[in-house]
């Protein structure tokens, strides 16, 4: 790892920072650990039918087994990007590579509830911080024409690796017993972790005292946030609308075996096949709906955050016709609803990343993306799981999945509302801290 001396990673727009290969490989190998770090964190899904019958798990308890990565994730996202942006983000991401594997294998020794639930708690603990940092050392390699496309594939990887673990996950399972995936799925992580050394850094950028002072500790960092977010209105509503929408990704993907093998009296292996469909469909739905979105945004910023908002609604009619009326349909026609809205519903995926990045002071891109990321795994990928679960103890799971995708809606209003202040904010983001705010309404003119 050697670290490219630079005043403001990508501040020029336009160049990549090391060279168009090292940006590549850099690119690759990022996207390889996400593959890894989803895998790591799905694999669980499939396992579920298995660990009812052995365990006697209610489904707000297997639904908390996902939810708990979620709440480790966001809870240590802040500490990890702070240590990255100001020492390294290249070995920040392969120590953390290291954490959650080993804490994966581990999950295969555990012989009661509360013992995996620790063991998971401490994979979102290794995780947290991959996903802001990841896209941070991304975003500074390649120039700014480039980079919501390639964020979107870089978060698109997240739904292959959810593929590979729902797939492994009841394969193995089926063959060798459910505790044995997780010992399958948790070597490659640490190979990768070690390749991931050789991967280009930027040197740490240089703050401007009030940056420095503000990112010397977590509780500083978290008063220096609460100020950007304050004059950067649209980050706070694209945080919002992105965990909204992620409600409905997580219900979808953490739930779809079980529903498969309850409703439709799928073997669980074959409904992981199954489920595993929907969530390809999302990984190509969030490199499509990228790339759209950043067409749409290139006469007038604020029409990607207009574009993402009619996308959910789409999503949320779709996916909510489809369980709602299931019983009205063809289990085939029910599914291959299912599929077309995993194919919708991750159309925020990559976009959100972009635009707050757009956003925020290049100095501190990593701790500024940590915040989405903490916000969109504390009440979006958390609160889907244990909800449906929670739903479904009381009035069944395919009630409980019609009624998710409701959430689609207030993650349209959010984004409607950041469409008014984008362009604003895209041009103050270079501005020192502490630069004086213009009012409101010129702001939201501007």
């Amino acid at each position: 790892m050697n670290p490219i001396p630079t005043a403001a990673p990508g501040a020029s727009g336009n160049d990549y920072l090391a060279g168009r290969g090292a940006a590549w490989f850099a690119f690759a190998m990022t996207l390889a650990l996400m593959v890894m770090d989803y895998v790591d964190r799905q694999v669980i899904v499939s396992l579920f039918p298995h660990m009812k019958r052995e365990w006697g798990l209610s489904d707000t308890q297997l639904g908390s087994l996902v939810s708990v990565v979620s709440v480790t994730v966001a809870l240590g996202a802040l500490p990890v990007a702070l240590f990255a942006d100001r020492v390294s983000r290249v070995r920040s991401i392969a120590a953390m590579a290291v954490v959650w594997s080993s804490a994966t294998l581990s999950c295969m020794f555990t012989r009661s509830y509360g013992a995996l639930l620790g063991a998971r708690a401490a994979v979102g603990l290794g995780e947290a911080g991959y996903g802001s940092v990841g896209a941070a050392l991304i975003a500074s390699h390649f120039p700014e024409r480039m980079r919501a496309a390639l964020l979107a594939g870089f978060f698109a990887a997240a739904s292959v690796g959810s593929v590979l673990g729902v797939v492994l996950g009841g394969v193995i399972a089926a063959r060798w017993g459910w505790q044995s995936a997780f010992g399958v799925v948790g070597v490659p992580g640490l190979v990768l972790a070690l390749l991931y050394l050789l991967v280009k850094d930027y040197r740490t950028v240089s703050l401007t005292p009030s940056l420095q002072q503000a990112t010397r500790s977590t509780g500083a960092a978290a008063g220096h946030i609460w100020r950007a977010l304050s004059r950067a209105v649209t980050m706070r509503w694209v945080c919002a609308g992105a965990a909204a929408q992620l409600v409905v990704v997580s219900s979808i993907w953490a739930w779809m075996p079980s529903f498969l093998n309850r409703v439709h009296g799928i073997a669980p292996d074959q409904a992981a096949l199954r489920a595993a469909l929907v969530v390809l469909a999302g990984a190509a739905g969030a490199v499509v709906w990228g790339a759209v979105v950043d067409r749409a945004g290139r006469r007038r910023r604020g029409a990607k955050l207009q574009t993402l908002a009619l996308l959910c609604l789409c999503s949320l009619a779709v996916l909510g016709g489809a369980f709602s009326f299931g019983a009205a349909l063809a289990p085939q026609s029910q599914f291959l609803l299912v599929v077309l809205g995993g194919f919708l519903m991750t159309c925020t995926v990559g976009p959100v990343s972009a635009i707050v990045i757009d956003v925020i002071h290049p100095g501190v891109r990593s701790t500024g993306s940590s915040v989405l990321a903490l916000i969109q795994n504390l009440f979006g990928l958390a609160l889907g799981p244990v909800i449906t679960g929670a739903l479904s103890d009381a009035i069944g799971l395919g009630p409980a999945l019609a009624l998710m995708p409701a959430f689609g809606v207030l993650a349209a209003l959010a984004f409607l509302r950041a469409a008014r202040t984008y362009e604003a904010d895209c041009q103050r983001a270079g501005e020192p801290l502490d630069a004086p705010r213009p009012p409101p309404l010129q702001a939201a003119r501007a």
